[in-house]
């Protein structure tokens, strides 16, 4: 209560408050997607390199950063078969090594395709089309200037996979997870390095070993609850960029198979295959068959904000579909992510996202890299205590040099019990009555002792019985002799 100084005689008039002060809740989705752009322009050419600039959706993303890059002819080989009468077959062999490595632009498309709201884009450089390099220096750095952003609750950086070598992947991920481990208001998700296809001689992939990648690449159990790590790549129904009117037909044959040399290298807006003939149009739509290939941080984004938008931080982001995909590029069944889900060995947990006939591409998976712990195993219970945490934190913020008596006990006291008796009516704790859900403490003699209180000190001691997903659900059956 302010003190009135009465001096004069008169009618003097206090207000006196009565009601403790309130906790604003911070948003718990807003990701930083880090990696390569056609532009970054806002005001100048250029302006917007190594800056964190927030977007709201996508219309605004492609304003600032532009659109995808065009991929390059010696990327894909067209071959045509004329059977006459207008009937023809038509080929692609692609070579993976000249498409382009550039994938931010897709992977903000597949944000939004999922859910997503608010991001920030930090465009490390740009490309003009075409293959590149991805430099795991300038994702780095671009992870440092978004470490001053305090929105900012999410990482990806889709293009880590891209770096060239594992030892770049792994710099990479580590500076990820250390960033989220040090502030403590951040969630890593990790992308896998490779994702090997199914083949003669991997039947199934190689999933093991991909995974044993992304086991290495990561940090200790203490840095470890604060990232999550998601396999494998996703197929997309995103289509490839190409400027199509300048692609060239590599090998055209007739059904007796003699070679026409003089048709051998027509671009598709040649006289012979005219824009609107048959072939071109066939060309085209078989062209768009071919997907994007995608890492699946950027759905996760999406996913994860939009469940925390309908359902909440503390329902855990899996069971949920994955939109605009067409289905994982390696399919794994149960037996094959037992090893993924708990790992014995090391620890650390991998997220699968499966397909499963009638329900979908499914996130199957809703563990931290710290699988093993029990008290941060779960992706749900880590992100509600950053937002807990970061929230009353910054609500916090009143009490700093204010008297450490009894008065200022009680305000905070009240302002955190009614902020958590908020979240246990809303399901994120557990416990049929608020004392069983959650807990605060402050005072001398609870939290602080007099030299606590001599050096500064007002300790608060908060605990909560965060809501746990359920995991595994066992139905048991069993069978009762005939009673009549």
């Amino acid at each position: 209560m302010a003190v009135l100084k009465l001096s004069t005689p008169g009618v003097y008039v206090q207000e006196i408050s009565t009601l403790p002060p309130s906790v604003a809740e911070v948003e718990t989705a807003i990701p930083a997607f880090i990696g390569y752009t056609e532009k970054a322009d806002r005001f100048a050419a250029g302006d917007l390199k190594m800056l964190p600039l927030k977007v709201n959706n996508f219309s605004e993303f492609e304003q600032f950063y532009g659109g995808a890059p065009t991929e390059t002819d010696d990327s894909i080989a067209i071959a045509v078969k004329d059977h006459g009468s207008n009937n023809y077959d038509v080929t692609f062999t692609y070579d993976a090594s000249k498409r382009s490595m550039y994938n931010l632009y897709y992977s903000v498309k597949h944000f939004y395709a999922n859910g997503g709201g608010t991001c920030f884009i930090v465009s490390v450089d740009t490309y003009t089309g075409g293959a590149g390099s991805v430099d795991p220096a300038d994702l780095t750095a671009g992870l440092a200037v978004i470490n001053e952003v305090d929105e900012v609750t999410l990482l990806s950086i889709p293009e880590a996979p891209a770096t060239g070598s594992e030892i770049s992947y792994r710099t990479v991920v580590n500076a990820m997870i250390n960033q989220a481990a040090d502030l403590k208001d951040r969630f890593a998700l990790i992308d896998p390095y490779q994702v090997t296809p199914e083949s003669t001689a991997f039947p199934s992939g190689a999933i093991d070993a991909d995974v044993l990648i992304i086991r290495n690449a990561t940090m200790g159990v203490t840095k470890d609850r604060y990232a999550a790590a998601y396999y494998p790549n996703l197929i997309t129904s995103f289509e490839f960029k190409y400027d199509f009117d300048n692609l060239k037909v590599d090998t055209y044959t007739f059904d007796l198979g003699v070679t026409d040399q003089a048709l051998t290298g027509l671009a598709l807006n040649n006289v012979k295959i005219g824009a609107g003939s048959i072939l071109y149009t066939k060309i085209k739509n078989e062209l768009a068959k071919q997907y994007v290939v995608l890492p699946p941080s950027p759905a996760m984004a999406g996913i994860y904000t939009y469940v925390d938008s309908n359902k909440g931080v503390w329902k855990a982001p899996a069971n949920e579909t994955v939109s605009s995909v067409v289905g994982p590029n390696v399919s794994i069944s149960n037996r094959e992510q037992e090893t993924l889900n708990i790992d014995a060995v090391s620890g650390k947990s991998v997220n699968v996202i499966r397909s499963f006939p009638g329900y979908g591409n499914l996130v199957w998976g809703a563990r931290t890299l710290n699988g093993n712990d029990n008290e941060w195993r779960y992706i749900s219970v880590r992100r509600f205590f950053n937002m807990v945490e970061e929230s009353v934190k910054k609500s916090s913020q009143w009490a700093v040099f204010e008297p450490n008596t009894l008065s200022t006990w009680v305000k905070i006291q009240a302002m955190i019990e009614n902020y958590l008796f908020l979240k246990w009516r809303d399901g994120a704790l557990a416990g049929t009555k608020p004392e069983q859900a959650y807990f605060v403490k402050v005072g001398l003699g609870a939290t602080m002792t007099s030299l606590d209180i001599l050096e500064g000190r007002m300790n608060v001691e908060i605990g909560m019985a965060v809501a746990r997903p359920a995991e595994f659900i066992v139905l048991k059956f069993s069978q009762l002799m005939q009673q009549s």
